[in-house]
């Protein structure tokens, strides 16, 4: 095992590892198998290999000879913070390159034999060298090193192929974990309707026009979504999932961004927060150009609670990286309130927001864009998002004509109305039991 020189600096308590918008963060100080104590004996100042009879172990240490020092030093066990990342950051960012065919059907229609994501995997050796190098700087921020690998891509179309449908040009990734059924089936169907859609060069993409319509009729179910001060169940509920992970694949790969804008608080499927895009159509949109050398075609897959837009076509000379994100202006959520309603039964309550704290994010894209062989383009474009803090928001049913509907009662109320008005709604009748629905 080789060892890394000493530690002279402090090193940071928690590291904050990324790629992409992928963050990870670790506490040096959990992993007892990062420190190793080494032994270091110097004559006037210079190291030396000490011999045997010097090395004596027990209580009584004899004297050693002058200008001879021995000293435990602390220090990086790469091996150890190789196999930590291995177990903690490789086993979630892996993948091994897919296998795709393009063709088109009797009808014309654009298909899919196959998923086309890259292979990615981290340079582990070159990460854990690169972690030991920054906690002896003090440095607690790291870029991990990541090496990708096309997918076999076979395209049978030659009119793809004459458009510059060559390669996977990005990917955009999100992670739906936790969602309810509901929801899931939303992703599911707002995924679908952008696979196999063809964005000309030089085009401005609108993911509303090609999202159309969310209702039942096109499929939708009713979910959670943000109106206003509340959070109801609508048709669609979830397909920010949607807009967000194709935002991600334009903005990273550093398409121009024509319009983008964050949800009104911070929803725990967009981590890290300042890289969602919210939809609500008509009104609000996502809008990118596509201005790489030809088309790109949209393949959408969802596996394993992670959604993903596969941008295929032709990639170009520019460079993108993200840096984020940066966050300040927190604020606790306000405090809880709630509301009379004849919306739901008397008697009966439900949750239209939780409790979320208010914070500002930023993230900046910088992309280099080659002018000729020896000179680039170099953009720094600040992405900033204002996530407003919540209270804990109940709706209280009530009969109509109640005058209690105008009213607003503060949280200190709840218990006593909900109480009052369920005995009332009760009498001749099953007593009602509080509607609950999960936000």
């Amino acid at each position: 095992m080789g060892f890394i020189p000493p530690v002279f600096a402090a090193s940071p308590s928690e590291l904050t590892l990324r790629h992409e918008h992928h963050i990870f963060a670790l506490r040096p100080s959990q992993f007892s198998s990062w420190h190793v104590a080494h032994e270091e004996w110097r004559y006037e100042g210079k190291p030396f290999r000490a011999p045997q009879v010097m090395r004596i172990d027990g209580d009584t240490i004899p004297d050693l000879p002058y200008g001879v020092t021995r000293t435990t030093v602390q220090q990086w066990d790469s091996a150890a913070i190789a196999a930590t990342l291995q177990q903690s950051i490789a086993s979630l960012l892996d993948r091994p390159a897919g296998v795709v065919s393009i063709s088109r059907n009797a009808e014309g229609a654009i298909i899919f034999d196959g998923i086309g994501l890259p292979g990615r995997h981290v340079d582990i050796p070159a990460a854990a060298a690169l972690i030991v190098a920054a906690m002896m700087q003090s440095v607690a921020d790291v870029t991990l090193p990541v090496i990708e690998e096309q997918p076999l891509i076979t395209v049978r179309d030659p009119k793809l192929k004459e458009l510059g449908i060559t390669e996977v040009v990005s990917v955009g990734e999100s992670d739906f974990s936790g969602s309810p059924l509901a929801r899931r089936h939303n992703i599911a169907v707002g995924l679908a309707k952008f696979n196999s859609h063809l964005i000309p060069k030089d085009s401005l993409f609108s993911f509303n026009e090609v999202l159309g319509p969310v209702n039942a009729a096109t499929g939708y179910k009713k979910e959670l979504v943000i109106l206003g001060e509340r959070t109801l169940p609508d048709f669609g509920g979830g397909l920010c999932q949607v807009s967000t992970t194709a935002y991600r694949g334009a903005w990273e790969y550093g398409l121009p961004i024509a319009a983008r804008r964050n949800h009104s608080f911070a929803v725990r499927y967009y981590a890290p927060q300042g890289t969602d895009a919210t939809v609500y159509p008509p009104n609000t949109d996502i809008r990118f150009t596509n201005d790489t050398p030809g088309a790109l075609l949209l393949q959408t897959h969802a596996e394993n609670d992670k959604a993903y837009f596969i941008y295929y076509g032709t990639k170009d000379d520019r460079r993108s990286d993200v840096y984020g994100s940066y966050t300040w202006g927190r604020s606790d959520p306000p405090p809880d309130r709630s509301e009379y309603t004849t919306e739901i039964p008397p008697g009966t309550t439900r949750k239209v927001g939780d409790r979320i704290p208010g914070i500002h994010a930023a993230w900046f894209r910088v992309v280099q864009s080659p002018r000729t062989s020896d000179t680039s383009i170099t953009t720094v474009e600040p992405v900033y998002s204002v996530y407003e803090a919540r209270p804990l928001f109940m709706q209280i049913g009530v009969e109509a004509g109640s005058s209690l509907l105008t009213r607003s009662t503060s949280s200190e109320d709840v218990v006593s109305s909900v109480a009052s008005q369920a005995f009332r709604s009760s009498k001749g009748r099953s007593s009602a039991r509080p509607i609950r629905r999960r936000n």
